[in-house]
């Protein structure tokens, strides 16, 4: 799959013609119909995948039982089917990458430590993509387990957009922060099973994309994508925007189960990434039937919680019920 790809993806999907996780782009002149037709896969079973932390330390707990976690499901309780300590699920990433004019002082770190991420955390059947996105979104490797080509894709990342540039300057476009993650969950994400995740390098500030961030946290909620995002920021000069949006991180991570860490230094950006390996690497699978079988393509909102004192739990907030 080209770079171009993933723009012309977004066209379609801006003008109505191609709609989020569980179908497919129209049909082209000379194309299979059967690459075309809509998938459709008929969910009986909820899987969520939760991370627990000590409420003071921040620490991750791993000593849990089924017992100590209760789920809701639009306020009603569900029961546990299945409960596993250790997940074992192979994990697919997508590794986007901000490169706007904002990330100039900060992306030669963010490769370095990136490279260096992948190589801790991937393991058999991992898989990795790389995209990087600033006035438009470049697939820069699509999914693999190959290290070597998953480092080149990372040094391919180039700062496009210069800083103080944009809509705000009026000379260059925005930058695509919402469309970028919209895309890799669209796109890319969509039809991977398993365990998926999103790790975004970037300030969070969006002055070019055509869809929302409800339409971003919409589209990883369809396809069960966690987002992770290591909040960075300009350590030099002009930031567009005035720095990070914090807000706008948290909002994105918190509604699909993941975790916003800002990083003030390139002296913590290798911490937060081992931060986020830890997290991938420490969750509990909690599996059930919900009690509303309806096929309405309703979006249900999920709680879970430890009956044990002083913890959390993380996971995802809900998810888009299958439709007939």
């Amino acid at each position: 799959m080209q770079a171009s790809r993933l723009g012309l993806i977004l066209s379609a999907a801006v003008l109505g013609t191609v709609a989020l996780a569980g179908t497919a782009p129209p049909k082209q002149q000379g194309q299979n119909p059967q690459e075309t037709a809509p998938i459709r896969v008929q969910v009986n079973v909820v899987n969520l995948f939760v991370t627990a932390r000590d409420r003071k330390t921040k620490q991750i707990i791993s000593a849990l039982e089924q017992s100590d976690f209760k789920v809701t499901e639009d306020n009603q309780e569900q029961k546990i089917a299945f409960f596993s300590k250790e997940s074992t699920l192979p994990i697919t990433l997508a590794l986007l990458i901000d490169t706007s004019g904002s990330e100039t002082n900060m992306l030669g770190s963010e490769q370095e430590a990136a490279v260096s991420f992948l190589s801790q955390v991937m393991r058999k059947g991992d898989l990795t993509s790389v995209i990087s996105f600033d006035t438009d979104a470049d697939l820069l490797a699509d999914f693999t387990d190959n290290m070597g080509a998953l480092q080149r894709a990372i040094g391919r990342a180039r700062i496009n957009t210069p800083s103080g540039m944009g809509p705000l300057g009026g000379d260059q476009p925005g930058t695509v922060f919402y469309d970028a993650v919209y895309l890799a969950c669209h796109d890319k994400l969509a039809d991977e099973a398993g365990r998926k995740a999103i790790i975004v390098l970037t300030d969070a500030q969006d002055e070019g994309s055509r869809l929302r961030l409800e339409d971003a946290i919409e589209a990883a909620q369809r396809t069960d994508t966690v987002v992770h995002i290591l909040l960075i920021g300009d350590t030099g000069h002009f930031s567009i925007g005035g720095g990070v949006n914090e807000g706008v991180a948290r909002k994105l991570t918190d509604e699909t189960g993941g975790r916003t860490i800002v990083v003030r230094s390139e002296k913590n950006l290798r911490d937060a990434f081992d931060q986020i390996s830890e997290e991938l690497r420490s969750q509990y699978t909690v599996g059930y039937y919900p009690t509303n079988t309806a096929h309405d393509g309703s979006y249900r909102k999920v709680k879970v919680d430890v009956t044990r004192k002083d913890t959390d739990a993380l996971t995802r907030r809900g998810y888009y019920a299958p439709k007939e």
